[in-house]
């Protein structure tokens, strides 16, 4: 039935920015140096004519979400800008009311026909992949969620319940979840602070010897230095897939860097997370890294959280890669694999037994895979897209509203900083480490929060 807080889209406008890396990044095979920023604005109007703006930003994270074999990486970025654009021109047409859950739903049935029809525009030898299409669409998503929330006067987390949703979770996630509403899975006021986990990129010095020359900035250097200014407990380790030794190797090597930086500001318990961004050919493979780890290195092993897609994200190609004698050990998260409630639960079939929520995924697809996840009590984290400013808050108020996530991604500040000058003095302690950790108790404002 309708309601008076049902809002239809008033107008919608989008534009980019561009910056350039501080550092380059190593991931999944690919170097990145710079990233171009999608900002959309939004203008909504309830029923009883309330109105509120609401923004949204995201990275055009093209090396991520299209590694196409067959085009440059100019051409997927500039095909992902222009699906994103129209994407915001098609929502600034639609007329509907209803929630932002509703609205984004009905939104995303038009995401396919119009990749595909950018696709054949732009004569592009293969279709814009799923995940392309949902990071193009989440800063438009977001800025609705936030739109919504300040026309109410209210944070947007805390509209998610049957008082303003038209209908129960069993329309977007099945007859499971009759009955239920988002806000059984968040909570009503952000985590007070969350620990950050820090990125160590492929290429990233470790220590004095691995820096060619100093980039004397202001900023740390190297992985002690990074500690120590920061606080920092927890690092996340990108790692090839393709080549063990090296592999075992890096990981043995932080755990010997990381524990002498940590002696020295007397800590104690520290954790790792390890990603291979889908590049180990099979379960064999992350076993033999397991168990070389353990023997080598056995706190190494005793501080790994849990590991990022090990294999291709084509869950559906790849049925033979199978999860569990792995996850028996650690939680294995798919991340690239997740588009849709239909991956998770074939990823659950395979033996994964985690999942890595993105806001670039969409916040609507965030809230309902974190709401199945928990359903499922699947192991949850919160991963970043090298997300600076408006974007990292976002990706952070996700974090702090999701129960069973436990620390948030944040590594702008290492290779992006000057997409953050603007946002350091008004949101201090999200974007100044302290103890290793990021002050979420601020994300409690209207809209998403911030």
């Amino acid at each position: 039935m309708a309601k008076l807080t049902d809002v239809r889209l008033v107008q919608a406008n989008w534009e980019t920015e561009r910056f350039a890396y501080r550092t380059p990044m190593k991931f999944g095979g690919r170097v990145v140096t710079d990233v171009v920023l999608l900002h959309v604005s939004v203008d909504v109007e309830t029923r009883d004519g309330r109105r509120g703006q609401g923004l949204g930003s995201m990275p055009v994270g093209n090396a991520w979400a299209w590694p196409s074999q067959k085009m440059t990486a100019d051409t997927t970025l500039e095909a992902m800008i222009v699906l994103g654009q129209r994407l915001v021109a098609q929502a600034a047409e639609y007329r509907g009311f209803g929630h932002p859950l509703e609205i984004t739903h009905e939104l995303a049935q038009g995401y396919q026909p119009t990749a595909d029809a950018v696709a054949r525009e732009m004569s592009l030898p293969e279709p814009i992949p799923r995940l392309a299409q949902l990071v193009v669409a989440s800063p438009l998503e977001a800025a609705i969620h936030d739109a919504y929330g300040k026309a109410l006067g209210q944070n947007s987390y805390n509209v998610l319940g049957k008082e303003f949703v038209n209908t129960d979770l069993s329309a977007y996630l099945g007859p499971e979840f009759r009955g239920e509403y988002l806000d059984q899975y968040t909570l009503r006021e952000p985590k007070p602070a969350m620990p950050l986990y820090h990125l160590i990129g492929a290429l990233d010095p470790l220590t004095d010897a691995d820096l060619p020359v100093r980039l004397n900035d202001g900023l740390p250097e190297t992985l002690p230095e990074w500690i120590l200014a920061d606080g920092l407990t927890h690092l996340k380790i990108k790692l090839n897939g393709d080549d063990l030794a090296w592999d075992v190797e890096r990981v043995v090597s932080i755990e010997r860097v990381t524990a002498e930086a940590q002696a020295r500001r007397g800590c104690t318990e520290w954790f790792y997370s390890a990603d291979f961004n889908e590049k180990c050919k099979n379960v064999e493979y992350v076993l033999d890294f397991l168990a070389q780890v353990g023997s080598r290195s056995p706190d190494a092993l005793r501080r790994l959280q849990y590991i990022e897609q090990p294999t291709h994200r084509d869950l559906k190609a790849n049925p033979e890669n199978r999860m569990h004698a792995a996850a028996r050990q650690k939680p294995v998260v798919i991340d690239e694999s997740l588009v849709d409630l239909e991956s998770l639960l074939l990823s659950r079939e395979l033996g994964y037994s985690g999942v890595a929520l993105k806001a670039c995924k969409g916040h609507s697809e965030a809230l309902l895979m974190g709401a199945a996840a928990q359903k499922y009590q699947m192991f949850l984290c919160v991963q970043d897209l090298t997300c600076p400013g408006r974007s990292f808050l976002h990706s952070a108020s996700l974090s702090a509203r999701v129960p069973t996530v436990a620390a948030i991604e944040g590594n702008a500040r290492q290779y992006c900083p000057a997409a953050n000058r603007d946002w350091i003095a008004r949101f201090p302690t999200m974007f100044r480490i302290t103890n290793g950790t990021v002050g979420t108790a601020v994300l409690n404002g209207p809209g998403l929060g911030f």
